[in-house]
């Protein structure tokens, strides 16, 4: 008999995510994937599987959940609270689930996004060379959708024997302070007081916002002369500036070109951020130049290394 998750509530969205769909851009074929890749990647690791591996990545917050036919292993990353079958636990710590088992992932403590990997993975053929979902494509995870109540994801549910794994949660809090971005490419369709605005205010998140992209709320950005430009290439974290001078930073399901000039470009290493913004949170910016950005994700990518080997049996940490 085969095991499955099944979702008694989705909360308000649940989409299966992995890395990222690859490649396809130049089709105009989005990559979509897991928004904050380093709490996602956290989520992998302490199920053993590899970082890329598909999950359930949740909004706000994380529903509730059971396995059917069998057990499994799972772990909730994120700061959500976890309760397994009304015991509260710990998140950042895998859990062995048998059948029956009801997990349910409250509301967020300050952030908007967490991540449910199940060891082994998800049963569910690539599309593309990914299981990430598209929703408004309807590409990929769940028959293209977002999981709804009822839906049940077959499970790859290889044998584990060793010790569920843990993570002290102070490892894994994203760094506070200013987003870090690199002018451009088009900021020299903005006059100096533009680009000076841009980085002395801070900017809120519009509740219009989601996996395409960060609406902000702030004082609008002047162009130079005129907001369009020939449609070129969006790469994660590009900055549009359309003709109303409000910033749209762009996440994973971003359009793969644009016609608006983009005032700057989020760093690799604190794009994981981006993802953690909810409705009514404020941002501000800091231009940085290449070579730091690439110091940053150089620096991030060590950490990640690091927050494996910190990985302890759940009960040590």
């Amino acid at each position: 008999m085969s095991v499955h998750l099944r979702c008694v509530n989705p909360g308000a969205l649940a989409t299966v995510q992995d890395a990222g769909r690859m490649g396809y851009q130049r089709y105009g074929v989005p990559p979509s994937g897991a928004v904050d890749l380093f709490t996602f990647h956290i989520a992998n690791a302490l199920v053993g599987n590899d970082p890329d591996e598909a999950a359930i990545e949740f909004t706000l917050t994380g529903g509730s959940w059971t396995v059917e036919g069998g057990a499994c292993r799972v772990a909730v990353a994120g700061a959500f609270p976890v309760a397994l079958n009304g015991t509260t636990l710990p998140a950042f710590r895998a859990l062995d689930l048998a059948p029956g088992d009801l997990l349910k992932i409250g509301v967020g403590a300050g952030a908007a996004r967490g991540y449910l990997a199940v060891a082994g993975g998800f049963a569910i053929e690539p599309v593309l060379g990914s299981r990430a979902t598209h929703v408004r494509s309807g590409l990929g995870g769940l028959d293209g959708k977002a999981l709804a109540k009822g839906a049940r994801l077959a499970l790859r549910a290889p044998e584990v024997s060793d010790p569920p794994l843990a993570l002290d949660p102070r490892l894994a809090r994203h760094d506070p302070g200013a987003l870090r971005v690199v002018p451009g490419p088009q900021d020299d369709y903005f006059d100096a007081a533009a680009l000076h605005a841009f980085v002395a205010q801070p900017w809120r998140m519009h509740p219009q916002s989601d996996r395409m992209g960060l609406r902000l709320e702030g004082r609008p950005l002047q162009h130079k002369s005129g907001f369009n430009i020939v449609s070129d290439g969006i790469a994660p974290g590009s900055i549009q500036v359309p003709g109303n001078g409000l910033p749209i930073v762009l996440l994973a399901d971003r359009q793969s070109t644009g016609g608006y000039p983009k005032i700057a470009t989020v760093v690799s290493a604190d794009l994981p951020r981006l993802g953690q913004l909810r409705p009514g949170d404020t941002v501000r910016f800091e231009a940085i130049t290449v070579e730091a950005a690439e110091t940053l994700a150089r620096e991030a990518a060590g950490r990640m290394n690091l927050l494996r080997a910190a990985l302890r049996p759940a009960g040590i940490v």
